[in-house]
């Protein structure tokens, strides 16, 4: 009787394993016969869906941090005379104010003391629909200019690529909190840079337009876009000084024709880098800092060593599952493509190069990198640069024959049989690998352990415990002691709950905090403290 019990039990696991087996091959096999221009819109759809909860989650976003210490001005001045003429004035007084005492970003500056919440404390739901549609537009403009004109990808296969990348970036984002719904942090960084990919796909495009018209006013667009960028923080604003240089250089060597159209926008970005870098607050506020930051040489070798670090760190199973996903897809694009990929080693060391830039500002100033706000706008670079790599590579792979001359005919043949595997494997797939990889993904993405490993799992879950309609019936009951004028001395209860992604710090127990400190300017409180 045991041994019948134990062989019905085996049998009906091998059954259910067989089951499972073929359910898998057909999904395998649906997913690997979509074609791309579908695959273009159903990776469009799992972005807009996998962003949704993390936007649905801004609606209880509150101001925090930063966000009051530059805005103080602004606020008094929208509260006593509800002018908005007004406040800008007082943004623009309080910022050259800054650039003469404490930090050269003029326009940086300026656009944190106009918080959106200077003027209705309960707006905050705007900052991650600011922030998230500038970067995804931006990203998304920039990353499908360079898959089709530079690299010569059909519009369905670069959408699909953009859309994937984009997908992928926002689930491993390296602090949400401060690239989505922290106003004066994302609009330091994610802002600024978004900014920068806009004017860097207008340059580009410059070079590429055969009108007249067209390539003026996308140098004029440029020029202006490269004044803001050049009055943001130093990070995006050395990105921006080193590729335009690298442009000006390209135009002036192969597409004479051009020169200006990039020239124009290097040379009134780079004033504007200038007068940034050249304030007086910066020389007052350094003279103050106690962080003690390396040499320039020092900087810039450590600055390789930390790019290294960091790719390992972004690059987790969830990342590498995605890159193996578009691997076939990227072959196909560059199999047809009619440009030439002459030099992928000097594109991969370039791109590193780049990449490795955005980390010598903190470690000239303040010695240091892992700063969760920068990391987020480097983090993008990194993808962006991964795919575009990987895209070269395959190009090279795929028209090598046509245009390498080597003495060494042995070599040539190993190099063309282990290019012809590789090329011929992804061929073979015909979608598979990529609907395999993608299969995984999802598959990693809901069933995850950590419900906070990915951030639309995070966002569904604060929705779906309450801890977000907790926490921000918590804040405004906050708010309205804030705003009662008849309470001087503020003690507040510690949050009972808060979202995972709201992972900001919280006021303390300590009146003399900065934090408590700033609530307290803002509001006009003799204190504000937490009691337990």
């Amino acid at each position: 009787m045991v041994k019948n019990k134990k062989k019905n039990e085996e049998n009906r696991y091998k059954k259910g394993c067989r089951a499972l087996q073929k359910i898998w091959r057909k999904l395998v096999g649906y997913a690997a016969g979509i074609p791309m221009e579908r695959m273009a819109v159903y990776a469009g759809i799992l972005l807009v869906l996998s962003l949704s909860p993390l936007l649905w989650l801004g609606r209880y976003n509150v101001m925090c941090i930063d966000d009051y210490d530059y805005g103080r001005r602004v606020h008094d001045v929208w509260m006593e005379s509800g002018s908005l003429v007004q406040s800008v004035q007082a943004a623009w007084q309080q910022n050259m104010e800054f650039y003469q005492d404490w930090q050269g970003t003029y326009i940086s500056c300026f656009l944190m003391a106009l918080c959106p919440m200077n003027f209705k404390y309960e707006i905050a739901w705007v900052v991650p629909l600011l922030m998230v549609g500038l970067l995804v537009s931006s990203v998304f403009l920039l990353g499908t200019h360079i898959l089709r004109k530079w690299l010569g990808a059909d519009a369905a296969g670069s959408t699909f690529v953009m859309f994937m990348v984009l997908f992928m970036f926002y689930q491993v984002l390296e602090a949400p909190f401060e690239g989505i719904y922290w106003y004066n942090g994302a609009t330091h960084y994610v802002l600024m840079q978004s900014v920068w990919f806009f004017a860097l796909a207008a340059v580009s495009s410059s070079l590429w337009t055969q009108k007249k018209a067209k390539e003026v006013v996308l140098c004029l667009m440029a020029s202006i876009l490269a004044v803001i960028v050049g009055g943001g923080n130093l990070v995006t604003g050395l990105q921006a000084e080193i590729l335009l240089a690298l442009l000006v250089l390209y135009a002036a060597v192969l597409n004479r024709r051009k020169l200006m159209a990039v020239l124009i926008p290097f040379l009134i970005g780079s004033a504007g880098f200038l007068v940034n870098v050249m304030a007086p607050g910066n020389i007052r506020r350094g003279s103050m800092d106690m962080d003690e930051g390396y040499s320039a040489v020092a900087s810039v070798l450590l600055s390789f060593y930390h790019a290294v670090v960091f790719i390992i760190r972004w690059t987790p199973v969830f990342v590498v599952l995605i890159w193996l996903a578009l691997l076939p897809v990227l072959w196909k694009m560059m199999k047809h493509s009619r440009r030439e990929f002459r030099h992928p080693v000097w594109v991969t060391a370039g791109a590193f190069c780049v990449l490795s830039a955005m980390f010598t500002p903190t470690l000239y100033a303040l010695g240091m990198v892992g700063l969760s706000r920068i990391d987020n706008i480097i983090q993008m670079v990194y993808y962006l640069c991964l795919v575009m790599v990987t895209a070269y590579w395959m190009g090279y792979f795929a028209h090598r024959r046509s245009y390498r001359r080597s003495e060494d005919a042995e070599t040539d043949l190993e190099q063309d049989l282990a290019g012809d595997l590789f090329g011929s494997f992804l061929e073979k797939t015909r979608g598979r690998m990529t609907a395999v990889c993608l299969l995984l993904t999802l598959i990693a993405w809901i069933f995850t352990a950590d419900k906070n490993t990915y951030t639309t799992i995070s966002a569904l879950r604060s929705l779906h415990n309450g801890d977000a309609q907790t926490f921000y019936a918590e804040a405004m009951a906050r708010h309205e002691i804030y705003t009662d004028e008849r309470i001087v001395d503020v003690e507040l209860k510690p949050y009972s709950a808060r979202p995972a992604l709201f992972d900001f710090n919280d006021l303390t127990e300590d009146a003399g905090n900065w934090l408590n400190l700033a609530v307290m300017q803002y509001y006009h409180k003799a204190y504000v403290k937490v009691v337990e």
